[in-house]
């Protein structure tokens, strides 16, 4: 059966999305990837867990919003780590039934190479605190009547070559806007793009709005470049020029089927190569990166376009460990409405709240006893560190001179490491640092008696949570300008959990030395120095403040320690949250004349 008998023999396309969810979006979020349980593998890392807690405080906030990605029938990918330190991908097996609905309806999409592909939805609401929702939908091609080729475009997340990831965000951007169009929702004001991934959506808008030859009399201006961009809002997030999506023009012209010139194409997505991110900006009314230190870096990659900043958040009651819940719920009452209530932190007495830092590490140690065998101690200073890993985030920077780090604990009551982190299967650095890791726990093992160190396999929602939670130390070491935010930091300061981190992402504006925590350097780059000098330099800075800052607190000043992590609390949690951002992109953004 072809697509379009399969269409024609479902009934979907006359009932109405309101017999679904009773819901007329003015506000279309796309992303690639949205994290939003654990269990749900439409994620990889940071970016889909931002939309996941940006989707949700748009439920709390009762915005009429609509999410639109994409499903993944093998997710992105379950890590195992064999004896020797390698990585090892294994498929997610999980059926979308169990968590999402079936929507009846059904498109077919043509701009893939000319054919004929049907497409039908998934849907996910997403309950808000006071009962609003806001509904997700995830794409989907594996079905019955499609080409094999067309069934597998949502076989894994960032999976395939160069063509592959070119047809997924096809499907994404001008299917979504199609499939949106099919449910009904024809008053979106806002198209929001999540990263470069969706930006092909702005030439479904130019095909809606194209005007007649007869109205312009010039076939290339037939097209509305003005109102397509005043209907469209960009982020990026990615701070360093190879991370941007490019496509060849002759893989394009090979694949994409829009009946939108080549010249008209080459205006709006650049001339040598067709870039998502500037074909984004260029038809975005607003433009913004996802920290203020990002927003610089990003107007100096793009100098010719106005990027503003908005500064990524957490989902508050998402990231909030039981035992901190119970204590907000006493001493900051409306938390779960506005997290700017968590400023009263400050009146938390300082034994409730290590406490219930107490309990958020048992219940970490707990899990690493489970899956490692290894029992640390609760009374030890425990640190974590748990990213995609990549090679700017510099995972392996605490064991740049092994010989101190040793020194360091030997000389100490201890010190626990516990490390987590992915790398993409084509990454050969990131999977490279994952082995190191693994080295240098078995030489440890030989060498040090207070020093110990765990890497825990598969890091998804939940170990995020019990290792953000649970560790009395979080440390993030990337390459400065590469970290664009980074939020794993603020899930550590919502339970009470410090950082040390270089200055780069969030944590310059975070960072209040000695009071939330502490910078590894300063905002110096030193682009006088090789990235071996370069590490040499901030592992040096690492130590330093490890031993003559964190350790004396932590072990021999626990009152000091204690009332920094309330400062962490009151100052970075009732900030760095993701009601917060999204009230921001109300102001900035979605409030359009």
């Amino acid at each position: 059966m072809n697509p379009a008998t399969a269409l024609s023999k479902s009934s979907a396309m006359t009932e109405g999305f309101a017999s679904v969810v009773n819901f007329n979006p003015t506000i279309a979020y796309f992303s690639m990837e949205i994290g939003l349980e654990t269990d749900l593998p439409t994620y990889s890392g940071g970016l889909g867990i931002l939309a996941g807690d940006t989707l949700k405080s748009c439920a709390d906030l009762g915005l009429a919003v609509v999410g639109v990605s994409l499903i993944y029938h093998k997710g992105y990918f379950t890590q195992e780590i064999d004896a020797n330190g390698e990585q090892v991908e294994r498929e997610t097996n999980w059926d979308p039934a169990e968590k999402l609905r079936l929507l009846p309806q059904k498109i077919i999409l043509r701009e893939i190479e000319g054919r004929d592909i049907l497409v039908q939805g998934w849907l996910y609401c997403c309950k808000g605190t006071a009962g609003k929702e806001v509904p997700i939908v995830f794409l989907d091609t594996d079905l019955e009547g499609n080409a094999e080729q067309d069934r597998n475009l949502v076989s894994s997340l960032y999976g395939g070559d160069n063509e592959f990831r070119l047809k997924q965000e096809i499907l994404l951007g001008i299917g979504g806007v199609k499939y949106l169009r099919a449910l009904g929702f024809h008053d979106i004001k806002t198209f929001h793009m999540n990263e470069g991934h969706s930006s092909l959506l702005t030439l479904e808008l130019l095909r809606e709005s194209r005007r007649t030859i007869f109205e312009t009399w010039d076939e290339d201006t037939t097209w509305d470049f003005e109102k397509v961009r005043s209907q469209c809002v960009f982020t990026t997030h990615t701070p360093v020029a190879a991370g941007h999506d490019v496509f060849s023009y002759d893989l394009m012209q090979k694949i994409l089927r829009t009946g939108i010139s080549l010249t008209v194409l080459k205006k709006i997505c650049g001339n040598g190569v067709l870039n998502m991110t500037t074909l984004g900006l260029n038809l975005s009314r607003f433009a913004n990166g996802v920290a203020k230190a990002h927003g610089d870096v990003s107007r100096n990659m793009f100098p010719t376009y106005q990027i503003d900043y908005i500064t990524n958040g957490i989902h508050v009651p998402t990231w909030t460990h039981k035992p901190f819940h119970d204590l907000f719920d006493k001493y900051a009452k409306l938390w779960t409405r506005d997290p700017k209530y968590l400023r009263q932190a400050e009146s938390i007495p300082c034994g409730e709240i290590w406490d219930a830092h107490m309990q958020c590490k048992r219940d970490l140690l707990d899990e690493v006893r489970r899956t490692t065998s290894v029992k640390l101690d609760p009374d030890v200073l425990t640190v974590g560190f748990a990213r995609r890993s990549a090679a700017y985030k510099r995972a392996t920077l605490m064991f740049n001179d092994l010989d101190r780090l040793i020194s360091i604990a030997e000389n100490s009551p201890g010190l626990q490491l516990v490390f987590s982190g992915k790398a993409h299967p084509r990454d050969a650095d990131g999977k490279k640092n994952i082995k190191d890791i693994h080295r240098y726990i078995k030489e440890i093992e030989k060498r040090a008696r207070k020093l110990k160190v765990v890497y825990l396999p598969n890091y998804n929602m939940r170990l995020g949570f019990l290792i953000t939670g649970g560790v009395d130390l979080w440390v993030n070491t990337p390459i400065r300008p590469h970290e664009a935010s980074g939020t794993s930091g603020m899930k550590a300061v919502l339970n009470g959990v410090l950082n040390l981190s270089i200055l780069d992402g969030w944590w310059v504006e975070g960072c209040i030395e000695g009071v939330t925590g502490w910078a590894i350097g300063d905002l110096d780059t030193h682009p006088e120095m090789s990235l071996e000098e370069l590490a040499r330099f901030d592992a040096r800075q690492f130590y330093d403040k490890l031993e003559k800052n964190v350790i004396p607190d932590f072990y021999e000043r626990r009152s000091d320690w204690i009332e920094m992590q309330r400062h962490a609390i009151s100052i970075n949690a009732s900030f760095f949250n993701s009601h917060r951002q999204v009230e921001q992109y109300v102001v900035k953004a979605y409030f359009y004349p």
